[in-house]
């Protein structure tokens, strides 16, 4: 399966269905009078956050999202069809903003949350809404509403507890597979990882956490080197960042410099990713001699702006990754025991009220409605 991140898409709602100028034409009721009925909802179209869904593939190859019509009222005073919903699923952690100002309406941060994206129209009144004592023949009924129409940005950031961050080839493919029943490719050459992958890790019956592994970094990736940058979003709602370091690099270059590089990268792309809660772990231990394992540790340590201890591992021979792995689960229990849903975000949950952003409270329904003035333009930007 191909994997997207980000998609642009266009949602349109049904329009409220017509009423009807009907009036009543039976045996022993003489006067007879209006009996048109009115028209049924438009049908919305709704985001839900899907835990079964990991890419926003689907929507890529179907942006264009419309609700069905209501129907038309009948004579009688039968009420046209309302049509349900449109329910559109995405994955869990799917940001919705507003494609032309970059406004964030939605975070689906937790299984099953819902966004209305766009309301459908309500339906027409008939005649018989109309009738009044110097009236009693109304010939007109409304017509229904129109739906709204515009362009939403949808962007992933992937929900996982731990996240994997280092130059190319530093072993971080290789751990995720030795730890889990994640699969991803793994090879002597360099971005061998092309799109993000997630792996449970599971410690005992009680303790257990997601670990993402995105494509490495390389020196320029805030800029658009390389292809981690694209991904580093991937990231910034994990409690705690692993960052591998190569101990035995192919290409002879030192690990405390690449060590260096790769944290000035994340503080290009954002601050809030150097401030997050890391473990420093030197991998492929197995590759070099006890004085040069001790060296390095020093030199990263002295590297290390929090003076933090490094790790050694080696996801070959097992050496070290049990006391990585414990060490992680107490940062992720952390981070958890500090959210009452389990999730560390990096965006609040957010309500659209009337065109404006504004917080939610804590104890508030993350379901969203469009009740905000779209404007006019809907054409594609």
């Amino acid at each position: 399966m191909q994997f997207f991140d980000e998609v642009r898409v266009y949602v349109r709602s049904g329009d409220g269905g017509n009423g009807v100028v009907a009036f009543r034409r039976e045996k022993y009721i003489p006067y007879g009078g209006p009996d048109g009925g009115d028209g049924g909802r438009g049908g919305d179209v709704v985001l839900i956050a899907d835990p079964h869904q990991n890419t926003l593939v689907d929507l890529h190859y179907r942006p264009h999202l419309k609700a069905a019509r209501g129907g038309d009222g009948m004579g009688k005073g039968r009420t046209g069809r309302s049509i349900p919903p449109l329910e559109v699923k995405v994955p869990v952690g799917t940001l919705v903003r507003d494609n032309s100002t970059g406004q964030l309406l939605s975070d689906l941060c937790r299984p099953g949350d819902r966004f209305v994206a766009a309301r459908g129209g309500r339906g027409g009144r008939g005649n018989v809404h109309f009738k009044s004592s110097v009236n009693r023949t109304p010939r007109y009924a409304e017509s229904g509403g129109l739906g709204q129409e515009h362009w939403l940005h949808l962007e992933l950031k992937l929900l996982a507890d731990v996240g994997l961050v280092g130059q190319p080839n530093a072993g971080k493919s290789t751990l995720l597979a030795a730890v889990s029943a994640a699969r991803p490719k793994i090879a002597d050459y360099p971005f061998t990882t092309t799109t993000p992958h997630l792996g449970v890790i599971s410690l005992s019956m009680t303790e257990s956490f997601v670990m993402a592994d995105i494509p490495g970094l390389i020196e320029g990736a805030s800029t658009g080197e390389g292809l981690g940058h694209f991904f580093l979003r991937h990231v910034e709602r994990c409690a705690v960042l692993l960052h591998l370091i190569d101990a035995a690099p192919a290409d002879q270059s030192d690990p405390v410099v690449n060590f260096n590089t790769i944290e000035q990268e994340l503080a290009r792309y954002a601050p809030g990713l150097v401030q997050k809660p890391r473990l420093i772990v030197l991998t492929k231990a197995d590759l070099v001699d006890t004085s040069q394992q001790a060296d390095l540790m020093a030199r990263l340590q002295q590297a290390s702006h929090d003076g933090q201890t490094p790790l050694l591992i080696s996801a070959v021979t097992g050496e070290g990754v049990p006391q990585l792995l414990q060490q992680a689960m107490a940062y992720v229990q952390q981070a958890r025991a500090q959210s009452r849903h389990g999730l560390t975000l990096a965006d609040a949950p957010v309500r659209v009220r009337h065109g404006a952003i504004e917080p939610m409270d804590d104890d508030e329904d993350l379901e969203g409605e469009a009740d905000f003035d779209w404007g006019d333009d809907i054409d594609e930007p």
